[in-house]
């Protein structure tokens, strides 16, 4: 992080890939004993070593680059790189055949996450030894330990629905003793969502460092809890009900954000070095460049989303597919194409010309012919795309970062850039309370919020434009006016609502966990390989099996490592 100097600091291991139990009975080396940890100065290295957890991703199971479960489920984009095979576990994420419970990559994804979890259990324990006047800073720093082991914990949940909650009270010994289905679906999401009503509660607004957690991040991050448990789901993890009480509290905690966070005059501000920890983000992972370590904490998660070309030279991952690129085309009053949208392709600078579209397009998505990453001589080629005849010639832009920015950075054979990774932004936080609003009967409270949106994006051309500062595309999205260009009930704002999502957190890695939230993953994804499948091979055998595939399985290795206490998920075998 930019204020924070992190530190490599040994910290207990909660779940091991090995299942041996010899393994349990080695005192591993480097880890922390009794009493080694009882000053003020030392506790502060664990809270730090519990933050640096945000910045330990890796290219290929990143904490923090959720695309490959988020984008590559739910229809955004294509795995891309050099062949199915190519990072092989992604392409069974992509067409959810054949997944199994051996996969690698899920295990440590499972594994990665219960690591951080550990460092904020570690760090609480320690806190908990002091007394406030040995320690004044014992509560604020006890609250954000909890903030982070929420967060941790809802990744897992939306990953994995049943999963294990520990805390700094359980000793070590006793963590393989905990099961995976002590508490129900619903509980478990209380648990986290008292987490994170524990940190806003105990935070202070502003917490001196800007990588610490605050009262404001917290009640963001307690919004966006409730609104995922709102949606209460059965054994089969269909949406059996939406309990209006939490949605009014997402709400009420958005709307008190209003004062602190603004949207960002132009939508690009949101994807630019220059202008990190700007008035949107919320909360974001600080990442950084020659900071006397040998590469920083660049954001790794980004690193295989490069081009294969001389100022880049790998991976060409995480592209964009043709249904997502098509979702931005507008008709004639600047609105989305809601039924004929996917019965045209957009594919070339022409087609950009051709149709009207939504500007967040050229945001989001490099098209062969038109400028990179909002340099107007810096065109993008098909063939900078590592194997389009599968994975098409479109390649995503949010994360990436141009080869001459300061933050830039190779990495051999990779390269990534000091870019902070937002995990919370106020446009997601304002979708998330027009959400609620429909949800609760009052559409026409989301429609403004909407519309705002709406606006910001229709202004955020000017950097869009090619060397003669002419604009890139057809450039056209209008606001919603009930009884004029539409009839804004609550159905019809339900359905905008979800494609503003879709158009405003493209390529984030939220879309997936959209779907099952609203109880549509199946549907979706089914129809949309009906179609995609006629345009990308590799897809003629994908098919999203309900009451399944809308979580991962409990990984087998972890179910063998707790001695079959753990319970697979729902339409899993064993």
């Amino acid at each position: 992080m930019n204020t924070i100097k992190y530190i490599a600091y040994c910290s207990l291991v909660l779940f091991s890939f090995v299942s041996c139990d010899s393994f349990l009975d080695i005192n591993p080396k480097g880890t922390l004993g009794e009493g080694q940890l009882d000053s003020p100065d030392d506790i502060e290295k664990l809270v730090i070593a519990a933050y640096s957890s945000l910045g330990n991703d890796w290219f290929d199971n990143g904490i923090n680059s959720p695309w490959p479960y988020g984008d590559l489920r739910g229809g955004d984009a294509y795995k891309g790189g050099a062949g199915t095979g190519d990072m092989g576990d992604w392409n069974l994420y992509e067409t959810f055949t054949p997944m199994r419970v051996d996969v690698g990559g899920i295990d440590r994804k499972w594994y990665r996450l219960y690591v951080a979890i550990s460092r904020t259990n570690n760090a609480l324990a320690g806190i908990a030894n002091l007394s406030e006047a040995e320690f004044p800073k014992k509560n604020t720093r006890t609250a954000e330990m909890r903030f982070l082991r929420a967060h941790h914990l809802f990744e897992l949940k939306i990953l994995f629905k049943n999963i294990v909650f520990v805390d700094e009270m359980l000793p070590a010994e006793d963590y393989v003793r905990i099961s995976n289905v002590e508490y129900t679906s619903a509980q478990m999401w209380d648990k986290i969502i008292e987490e994170f009503r524990f940190a806003a509660a105990n935070l202070p607004d502003d917490n001196v460092d800007l990588s610490r957690a605050n009262s404001y991040i917290a009640r963001a991050y307690l919004a966006k809890a409730l609104l995922y448990a709102a949606y209460e789901q059965n054994e089969k993890n269909e949406v059996t009900t939406i309990n209006k009480t939490k949605l009014e509290e997402v709400v009420k905690l958005v709307t008190e954000l209003s004062g602190k966070y603004s949207l960002a005059t132009d939508y690009a501000h949101n994807f630019l070095w220059e202008y990190e920890n700007g008035v949107e983000s919320i909360f974001a992972v600080q990442c950084s460049r020659n900071d006397e370590t040998q590469h920083g904490r660049l954001d790794w998660g980004a690193m295989l989303s490069y081009p294969m070309n001389p100022e880049y030279g790998c991976c060409g991952f995480h592209q964009p597919s043709q249904n997502f690129v098509n979702a931005f085309k507008t008709d004639a009053n600047g609105l989305p194409l809601f039924d004929t949208f996917n019965s045209s392709d957009i594919s070339t600078p022409q087609d950009m010309k051709n149709n009207t579209v939504d500007p967040r397009l050229m945001h989001t998505v490099a098209i062969p012919g038109l400028p990179y990453k909002y340099k107007p001589d810096f065109i993008f080629h098909e063939l900078w795309n590592r194997q389009p005849e599968t994975y098409g010639a479109f390649m995503s832009l949010k994360e990436v970062e141009l080869y001459d920015c300061p933050c830039f950075e190779k990495v051999n054979p990779f390269m990534s850039s000091s870019k902070n990774r937002d995990i919370i932004r106020y446009d997601d936080a304002l979708l998330w309370k027009a959400e609620a609003l429909i949800e609760l009967g009052r559409h026409n409270e989301a429609l403004p919020i909407i519309n705002d949106i709406r606006d910001r994006a229709s202004k955020s051309v000017s950097l869009l434009v090619d060397t003669l500062g002419l604009p890139t595309g057809n450039f056209l999205i209008g606001e919603y006016v009930d009884g004029v260009n539409c009839t804004w009930t609550q159905n019809f704002a339900r359905q905008a609502l979800r494609w503003e999502r879709r158009l405003e957190m493209g390529m984030e890695g939220f879309r997936f966990f959209d779907l099952v939230r609203w109880g549509i993953a199946a549907e979706y994804m089914n129809d949309y390989f009906e179609v995609e499948k006629t345009r990308r091979d590799y897809l003629k055998n994908a098919h999203f099996t309900k009451n399944k595939d809308e979580y991962f399985p409990i990984p087998l290795a972890q179910i063998n490592f707790s001695k079959k206490l753990y319970q697979q998920n729902y339409g899993w075998s064993q």
